[in-house]
């Protein structure tokens, strides 16, 4: 990647002495949404305070369009935040939210009044500048939280979990209008998230992080169907780590470490007897809980009747799903 936005070099980071991430680098390119993924305690919550300038590194550099941010302090590095709660002041109406930085800065009235609706109508908020946080919505919320960080020339934008307080349903929803919204203004964003579908669903890359290390960074189509480590496999979607005798018999794993993801274990026709255990219903799907030579296999059963729990079925793999680590036997 030549000339990136953002470029985070050797970062080394901790608390009172104790290393969290020993060793992090990215490069994120203008107007990419690049998602910081991984388990609670992997240090991604820890690399994003560390680029906003709330935690100054034991080691490293990070460059914000080729100028040294690593030591500034939070305000003067050009980063906007976007914090779990959206942090809008209560009492103030969205218009005084977004213009808070501007007249903190000491803009003039004038000034203040058409960058803010300027920002406004990019936002889609326009019609709701004189209310408060209470009387809008949580997308127009998130929305006055994104001007109001942009507003001030941020070149890139951070997301620390906004999405974790909400339902299911409103977290999708949610998530929708932020890549909208990204798409139509163009910044850039790093997103921390510890649901995988969200960062499935939002980014152009993902960062996935395990015990303060990248396993791997990629597209989500690459994390989801090239795994690059067996945590990567057994991570990114939902998938059986098939022990050494059903690997070897289903999936010819000759002694290698072998996953595979539920969607892509057949059940019916040809193949070896299971034992269906439980059936979980799912909407357009099922999740069938089977034995196998007294193992445990999960398949996914999408738009056909599944079993019962009790009846005895067929399973196979479909052919090149198996993820294999390791040398052969």
């Amino acid at each position: 990647m030549s000339d990136p936005l953002l470029a985070i070099d050797g970062l080394k980071l901790g608390y009172d002495g104790a290393v969290v991430v020993p060793d992090f680098a990215l490069a994120v390119a203008a107007g990419e949404f690049v998602s910081l993924l991984g388990p609670s305690g992997c240090g991604k919550s820890t690399v994003l305070r560390a680029i906003a300038g709330f935690l100054p590194p034991m080691k490293g550099t990070i460059l914000l369009k080729g100028r040294d941010i690593t030591r500034l302090p939070p305000e003067r590095r050009d980063v906007g935040i976007v914090f779990q709660n959206y942090a809008l002041f209560p009492t103030m109406t969205a218009f005084e939210n977004i213009a808070f930085g501007l007249r903190v800065a000491g803009a003039k009235e004038a000034e203040i009044r058409a960058r803010v609706g300027q920002m406004a109508e990019t936002a889609g908020i326009a019609d709701y500048l004189d209310r408060k946080p209470a009387n809008l919505s949580g997308g127009q919320q998130q929305r006055v939280a994104i001007a109001r960080a942009l507003i001030m020339g941020s070149r890139i934008l951070l997301f620390d979990e906004p999405l974790s307080n909400l339902d299911a349903k409103v977290r999708v929803t949610m998530r929708r209008e932020i890549k909208r919204f990204q798409r139509e203004i163009g910044f850039t964003a790093l997103f921390v998230t510890h649901d995988q579908e969200e960062a499935l669903s939002l980014s152009d890359r993902i960062v996935v992080l395990n015990g303060g290390a990248v396993e791997q960074i990629g597209t989500p189509r690459a994390l989801y169907a090239e795994p690059a480590t067996p945590f990567i496999a057994g991570f990114i979607g939902a998938a059986n780590e098939l022990p050494q005798p059903l690997a070897d018999s289903l999936a010819g794993a000759r002694g290698r470490h072998c996953f595979v993801k539920h969607e892509d274990v057949l059940v019916g026709g040809e193949g070896m007897p299971a034992r269906v255990v439980h059936v979980e219903f799912l909407g357009p799907m099922a999740r069938i809980d089977m034995e196998v030579k007294g193992h445990p296999l999960s398949a996914l059963s999408f738009g056909t009747a599944p079993p019962a729990a009790g009846d005895t079925v067929r399973v196979t793999l479909r052919d090149g799903a198996a993820h294999f680590f390791g040398p052969a036997a």
